[in-house]
């Protein structure tokens, strides 16, 4: 898995899908029965499930994450991004384009009462009526909100929403490693820039099961827990620097996921299942990944170190015991961090 460079706010309009729906454990139902667009109801499911999972992987590893934020566990949408978005907010019964998309169950939000097709008003103190549409640049609106929620969850820990009914309701987050997730137009990829883990609306792995699609969140978190934008930026993105960090990634994904309580090994069984029929393609590229087959034996071995920590120590501490790659300690020790 690897960077995508440059990587543009996703755009989550017109997405057309390959895949299946699949009813997922714990993802929330639509409100109420009505004809919306298949392809809308295909990322209500997909959005919820990796909201899900990467709310569990964030906040089981905060303790050991060195930036952390207060995660509400919410998503929202922006249903003027929608070819024929009127309908669909009639649909749904909504005077407004921005609304509940996911609520991840048992998170802060969800405790608040917040669940999917609720109106947002305002966010942080920021009207939604405030904020210009562009055509140009149409995620703009939903990028605002995101960055005040974010901001008031830094400064206080806790943000307020004013909903579609009138209500003001404050919500008090949870410590996370900080990182969004979402569901974007990037193919059957998968990417981390810093900030986020983007999942692509094509992404096969929506077909694997909950432990095996957490590996690759976890390994895209893991590139955004360990700063790896930040060291391309100061070094340049030389072929053995991305490899270095392909495998720190590779290396500290089972970590994470026995943290959130998931097996360790879910990383192997992953790249055993995905590898030998994608050696060529976006997950595993020559020259800056290793293959496949070299990579799953460093899964296994670091897997092995996971479980043995667990045993004697009983949580997978990486802040003190996960060993970074020669080159990325090499370009830290340079940059003096």
């Amino acid at each position: 898995m690897s960077f995508a460079s440059g990587l543009a706010p996703v755009v989550l309009a017109a997405l057309v899908w390959t895949s299946p729906a699949i009813a997922f454990e714990n993802a929330p139902a639509p409100s109420t029965a009505r004809a919306l667009p298949d392809e809308f109801e295909a990322l209500r499911i997909k959005d919820a499930r990796i909201q899900r999972l990467g709310y569990r992987l964030a906040t089981a590893n905060a303790d050991h994450c060195p930036r952390t934020r207060p995660s509400i566990g919410l998503m929202l949408h922006d249903l003027a991004l929608w070819e024929g978005s009127t309908s669909i907010t009639q649909a749904l019964g909504l005077a407004q384009d921005i609304a509940v998309q996911a609520v991840v169950p048992g998170g802060p939000a969800y405790g608040a009462g917040l669940a999917p097709d609720m109106g947002i008003v305002s966010a942080a103190g920021i009207a939604v009526a405030d904020i210009p549409f562009e055509q140009d640049r149409k995620w703009s609106r939903m990028t605002a909100l995101n960055d005040a929620i974010d901001r008031a969850l830094d400064e206080s820990g806790s943000v307020t929403l004013e909903l579609a009914d009138g209500r003001a309701v404050a919500i008090e987050g949870e410590p996370a490693c900080a990182s969004r997730f979402e569901v974007g137009g990037i193919g059957k990829r998968a990417a981390a820039d810093g900030k986020r883990v983007v999942i692509g609306d094509r992404f096969p792995g929506f077909s694997y099961a909950d432990p095996e699609l957490s590996a690759v969140l976890a390994h895209e978190l893991a590139h955004n827990i360990l700063a790896h934008r930040a060291l391309f930026a100061e070094h340049g993105r030389s072929r053995k620097l991305v490899r270095a960090t392909e495998r720190e990634a590779d290396r500290l994904a089972p970590w994470l996921l026995a943290n959130a309580g998931f097996d360790p090994a879910a990383s192997l069984r992953f790249m055993q299942a995905w590898g030998p029929d994608h050696s060529g393609g976006w997950l595993l590229r020559k020259r800056t990944h290793d293959g496949w087959d070299e990579r799953a034996e460093m899964i296994a071995a670091e897997t092995g170190i996971v479980l043995d920590r667990m045993r004697t120590g009983g949580e997978a501490d990486w802040s003190i015991h996960f060993r970074r790659e020669d080159e990325t300690r090499a370009a830290l020790a340079q940059a003096g961090g």
